[in-house]
């Protein structure tokens, strides 16, 4: 990727991201990153040897894409200090919550993608929807599949409202997933499983449902039949 990136916010998800263009082959040096936190960027620059700065300066005017990786509630405040360096940058937020028509008037630029990740991009293993705003062209778009690529599956939606829906469903979606594992693993240790037991059974129980579903024809109500019908269950021993 023969490009320079520059990272508003070094934190979990920012990590997860730059650490995909690094394994994909990005150079270091093509990466800044900008983080108030001193532990934070000594972090980055020990464990990536990115360029990490405690505040937006002059080198952000080399960056040919801006990622957005701050809370929501400082995206305002920070756009101000650093669309003086990057009006001719590519902008990609991963912020939750922020809608492009903000992003564009903050930064004032069209050239604005919004992603919506959720967390097992930590593990590449996300789920990520993506729109763009009028004012990103065909290139840039497969520019952002690049950088996002190793953070999992990525789709693009054609209409901003879809992204509330998608933060509802995939955003959100792994901590209901979660809270179903603990809720599996408590029942087990309450039939008399160890609780590492349970969580065994629970896990691969995850893991085996999503990847039949995955590979199979058949939509998740029959696949669920099959295993509630009066039927399977006078099979099972």
């Amino acid at each position: 990727m023969k490009f320079s990136t520059a990272f508003i916010g070094g934190g979990i998800m920012a990590t997860a991201i730059l650490g995909g263009m690094i394994a994909e082959g990005t150079p270091a040096s093509q990466i800044w990153v900008v983080e108030p936190d001193a532990g934070t960027r000594r972090k980055l620059r020990t464990q990536f040897q990115v360029n990490a700065l405690e505040m937006a300066n002059q080198d952000l005017a080399f960056a040919d894409l801006v990622i957005w990786a701050v809370k929501p509630q400082v995206f305002k405040d920070a756009a101000r200090l650093v669309k003086t360096h990057t009006n001719k940058a590519l902008h990609l937020s991963v912020a939750a919550g922020i809608g492009s028509d903000s992003i564009s008037t903050w930064l004032g630029t069209d050239r604005v993608v919004r992603a919506m990740p959720n967390t097992p991009a930590l593990i590449g293993k996300g789920m990520t929807a993506l729109y763009a705003r009028a004012g990103v062209n065909d290139d840039e778009r497969e520019l952002i599949c690049q950088v996002l690529g190793a953070t999992g599956e990525l789709i693009w939606v054609k209409d901003e409202p879809q992204p509330n829906a998608v933060t509802a469903l995939s955003g959100s979606g792994p901590a209901h997933v979660f809270y179903f594992l603990e809720a599996m693993v408590e029942a087990g240790e309450s039939l008399g499983l160890t609780r590492e037991q349970a969580y065994t059974l629970a896990l691969g129980t995850f893991g085996g449902a999503t990847a039949l579903a995955a590979q199979s024809d058949e939509p998740p109500a029959v696949l669920r039949q099959r295993v509630t019908s009066k039927e399977e269950q006078h099979m099972r021993p």
